[in-house]
């Protein structure tokens, strides 16, 4: 089946063949029909499989009729990151060349001023992430009671997100009687409870099973030590030695990883850009159009890349972090293998992500095999200075200077133990020589400190061995120096004599 037999426009139609596409998806074929008949469809397709041409091109031959109006947009798409907002609307602006649509893109780290003056001028096409379309909305700038068609694209990445409780009020803010398409490559059972209460009795369009992989994908997984340094040199390995590698994807879970590895890469002179949500909106496109233009092969991103994004021509994925969630994984590896394309997926797999790898091959419903070769790593020197400055600070905090904390409790326990034992004998010395003095001189020195002030002996009991600097000395070494026969540190009432028991 071609474009032409679907009912598209021929304003459409031709921009479609401006762009060399003859045949449609699976996706597109069985719901550019449904669009076009004003039905509600719900679409489950796997990654990369043209969901987005799908809803953009029946949304240009509906748009043909009708005008726009001031801050009341006609149709509505929401989408969970700024980078798919920004796609779908070069999708629009590639398709609806011929048309004269206004579309605007409501994203962070744009000013609110320039977005209000598109909305003024009237919007066929609102694109929008979920936080930003309510800025304006509660703004008063915003008005949704004029959607016609609301789409709501990746849903299963806006769960992830936390955008469910927004997308909910945002859906109570149009008209109950738009039209809406909701496309999603997994069905949890928050999104199952979402489309059956806000879709009206959808059309499902579903071209493969939720959450399968691509079959032009080739999967491996290679075993890694639990340090990170041992995994970024595994990484460097994989990337020198990986087979027609044209340019990689490499995934990390945390924005901070991310940063770290982006530039351990660097360091060991890889060309390579980093992508993260922590960054702002010019760098992040940057970055992501300087990996389309392949002036960077290599791109370091956190999940944020892992969704929807069309680059189809790259070679390599990379999972240098297993994914917490085994869904993301299909998303991941779904950036690979494109439009009929092959590609390779390789998982870096330490001992503590065997339980997330047994997910993801149960949800996906096959095992990944182990990458042929020898890849054991051993540490470098080079790999040492690597470690992040906050695990070297967390290091010297819990040890001191670098030491590990148990070699320092030892050290601390062996000087208590040395400590201890100098101040027995030392007291034992005193005794025995106490035993020795004559009973008459005890009483005289007895007699004689009972008759001084009493602070004036915890004056020079305070004062008796203070060092010259102002700062007493450590008090086994106050212990080991006294001299055995000296009794000024004590106070009298333990100099008084002791009765010894009758018939002792």
């Amino acid at each position: 089946m071609s474009f032409s037999n679907l009912g598209l426009s021929e304003k459409v139609l031709a921009a479609v063949a401006a762009t060399g596409y003859t045949n449609p998806t699976p996706i597109q074929e069985q719901a550019i029909p449904h669009v076009l008949a004003r039905k509600d469809v719900l679409g489950i397709a796997q990654t990369g499989t043209g969901k987005t041409a799908a809803f953009v091109l029946p949304m240009l031959t509906i748009l043909e009729k009708g005008r726009a109006r001031a801050r009341m947009p006609r149709t509505l798409i929401l989408e969970p990151t700024r980078e798919l907002a920004a796609q779908v609307k070069e999708n629009f602006d590639r398709y609806g060349a011929g048309q004269k649509l206004n579309v605007a893109l409501l994203i962070g780290g744009v000013s609110f001023g320039d977005q209000d003056a598109k909305l003024m001028r009237g919007v066929d096409v609102l694109i929008a992430t979920p936080g930003r379309l309510l800025d304006h909305t509660e703004r008063g700038g915003l008005l949704l009671t004029g959607v016609e068609l609301l789409v709501i694209d990746e849903a299963d990445r806006m769960l992830d997100m936390g955008f469910i409780p927004d997308i909910e009020r945002i859906c109570k803010l149009v008209p109950f009687t738009r039209q809406t398409l909701f496309f999603t490559a997994t069905m949890p059972p928050e999104i199952r409870r979402i489309t059956e209460a806000f879709l009206h009795n959808p059309q499902k369009v579903e071209v493969s099973k939720p959450a399968t992989t691509a079959v032009t994908v080739t999967q491996a997984q290679v075993p890694a030590g639990r340090e990170a340094h041992e995994k970024r040199e595994l990484l460097r390995r994989l990337l020198r030695e990986a087979k027609d590698l044209k340019n990689a994807i490499i995934f990390c879970n945390r924005k901070r990883e991310v940063a770290i590895v982006h530039k351990s890469l660097q360091k060991h002179g890889f060309s390579v850009g980093a992508l993260h949500g922590d960054m702002d909106q010019p760098a992040r496109m940057a970055a992501l159009d300087q990996f389309r233009k392949g002036e960077l092969p290599l791109l370091v991103a956190s999940d944020v890349a892992a969704r929807g994004l069309d680059i189809p021509e790259v070679s390599h994925v990379f999972n240098f972090d297993v994914p917490h969630h085994a869904d993301d994984y299909v998303h991941r590896i779904g950036r690979t293998g494109r439009a009929g394309r092959t590609g390779t997926a390789i998982s870096i797999v330490t001992p503590l992500d065997q339980k997330s790898m047994a997910a993801i091959e149960k949800l996906i419903g096959q095992s990944i095999p182990r990458a042929e070769g020898d890849y054991e790593v051993h540490a470098t020197a080079s790999d040492a200075t690597e470690r992040p400055r906050e695990q070297r600070g967390r290091e010297r905090s819990r040890g001191g200077r670098g030491k590990p904390q148990r070699g320092r409790d030892r050290e601390r326990s062996h000087e208590l133990r040395e400590a201890r034992g100098e101040a027995r004998h030392a007291s034992e010395a005193r005794h025995s020589s106490d035993a020795r003095q004559p009973s008459e001189a005890r009483h005289r020195s007895e007699e004689k400190r009972a008759s001084e002030p009493r602070h004036g002996a915890r004056a020079q009991a305070n004062t008796s061995h203070v060092p010259s600097i102002g700062r007493p000395e450590p008090r086994r070494q106050r212990e080991v120096d006294t001299e055995p026969g000296d009794h000024s540190h004590l106070p009298a009432f333990l100099l008084r004599p002791v009765r010894s028991p009758a018939g002792a």
